[in-house]
């Protein structure tokens, strides 16, 4: 049974939040029925039994999809994580090749520039 009374102060409207547990969610066929055995004065209501019944399945489908939903984007999360390291690791390669490459072409450099002002005429002295 739940009871929401707003009596304190009828003039401002509350915010509630409240948490459902259902541990028998396997057994829907004899949950409902036993729903059914506390139905009383539900006339006086706004809402019947079976509608919130209506509304609480309505959630649970709904948070079962949000799960699958989940659990496709954290597969896609790690698919793409992995493609990312991959691309990571293949850039940090060709950029030491890329580095050696250039430590390569300066030292050539250097030694062709030395070669150039070397003197190579033997003098006697």
């Amino acid at each position: 049974m739940f009871c929401f009374d707003n009596t304190f102060s009828t003039i401002s409207e509350k915010v509630i939040f409240f948490e459902l547990i259902l541990d028998n969610v396997g057994e829907e066929g004899q949950d409902q029925e036993d729903w059914k055995k506390y139905i009383t004065g539900t006339d006086l209501l706004d809402m019947k039994l079976e509608d919130i019944l209506e509304s609480i399945n309505s959630v649970k489908a709904r948070l079962s999809r949000s799960v699958q939903i989940q659990t496709l984007l954290k597969a896609f999360e790690a698919r793409d994580r992995n493609i990312q390291e991959s691309n990571f690791d293949r850039v940090n390669f060709w950029s030491m090749v890329n580095l050696g490459v250039m430590v390569v072409v300066s030292a050539v450099q250097v030694y062709m520039l030395k070669s150039l002002f070397e003197d190579k005429r033997k003098s006697r002295t």
